[in-house]
């Protein structure tokens, strides 16, 4: 039996669209996931309780979570992990950072949300740029500079008298809508680029 066209007519899957395909779910899930958050720690963000402090570790540990199931997909198919695990590596720290900074007021949070999302960003430039042959990923790579720019916006909010926590839950929002441009943008099998 020849392998070589699927039942409907169309090539195979290739390692660019496996991974696009991989990609995109990831990507609906990471948009489904940051519009809930958002609108959970817009409610809550006028103080810093037990509630938005749980978000704020959570938010995170779910970029974790999805940072290793990219990675694993991205090895699968021979792609690039490098940055993967430097994300890993700082949102996990980022989720210790939130933990303690959360016992000592919204600006601790303030600051180390605003470390987090200037590295992250720029990891997340670097991963976009070297992953443009997927298609969509021009939404990641504006996305990284939006979130450095943002980070030093949140570290300078922290000095602020009336600091408040209703802009990371925005920014949360809105880095979720790119995930869902870049899901809509990428690659399907039988298009080209």
């Amino acid at each position: 039996m020849d392998t070589s066209v699927t039942t409907r007519g169309t090539a195979p899957a290739t390692p660019v669209t496996g991974a696009a395909a991989s990609l995109r779910k990831l990507y609906f899930l990471r948009f489904a996931f940051a519009a809930v958050w958002a609108g959970l720690l817009f409610a809550t963000a006028d103080t810093l309780g037990p509630l938005s402090a749980a978000l704020l570790v959570v938010y995170p540990l779910f970029d974790v979570a999805c940072a290793v199931v990219d990675a694993r997909s991205a090895r699968a198919v021979g792609g690039p992990v490098r940055g993967l695990y430097v994300n890993i590596a700082l949102s996990t720290l980022t989720a210790v950072g939130l933990a303690v900074a959360s016992t000592s007021g919204i600006p601790a949070v303030l600051r180390v949300w605003g470390v987090w999302a200037v590295t992250a960003g720029l990891v997340q430039l670097v991963v976009g740029a070297v992953r443009r042959r997927l298609g969509g990923q021009w939404a990641m790579i504006v996305s990284g500079a939006i979130s450095t720019l943002a980070g030093a916006s949140f570290f300078a909010q922290a000095g602020a008298d009336g600091a408040t926590l209703s802009n990371l839950a925005g920014y949360a929002f809105l880095g979720g809508v790119f995930f869902l441009v870049s899901a809509l943008r990428l690659k399907r099998p039988g298009k080209s680029a």
